[in-house]
Order: structure tokens, then sequence, then C-alpha cells
């Protein structure tokens, strides 16, 4: 029984890491993937790194985006999900 007493602080602690920290990114993550699949020809969109445009076609790991300076080719990835949906709802 003692030994279990020792473990029990640090078995909370995980448990506690686990439904604030790690729980919540892996749901982000999911949803990010979610967005990167529903993606089509004509978003409006803003990378992570603040480019705006929209996108002209669309590849499977890649996005040809058109901005005010010509066209770009870059992963799919490089979309930020929560500026695009903030662009979006702008609109």
């Amino acid at each position: 029984m003692e030994g279990i007493q020792q473990f029990l602080p640090m078995i909370f602690i995980f448990v506690a890491i686990y439904f604030f920290m790690i729980r919540p990114q892996q749901k982000k993550m999911k949803q990010e993937k979610t967005y990167e699949a529903s993606l089509k020809v004509g978003d409006r969109i803003v990378t992570k790194s603040g480019l705006h445009g929209r996108i002209a076609e669309l590849n499977e790991l890649t996005v040809v985006v058109e901005t005010m300076a010509g066209k770009l080719l870059m992963e799919r990835s490089a979309i930020s999900m929560d500026m695009s949906q903030k662009l979006q709802d702008k609109k």
C-alpha cells in the first residue's frame, strides 16, 4: 500500500498534464488536418508567415496561391487555420 501512495502524486501530475496539455494539442492538430483537407480552389487564406492570397490550384501536398505579387507554390501545412477562418468571418 505504501508503494502506491508514493507514486500517486506522480500519477495525478501525469493525468493533469495529459488533460491540460497533450489532449488539447492533439485535438487542435486533428482540426487543422480536417481544415487542410476541406480547402478548395477560390478560398481566401492566410499563411502562418502572414501572406494573404487566394487558392488557385490544389495538389495532394501543395497549394498554388495567387497573391498581388503573383503565384506562389507552398505546402498545405503552411496555411494558418485560425487566421484564415478570421479572414473568412470578416467577409
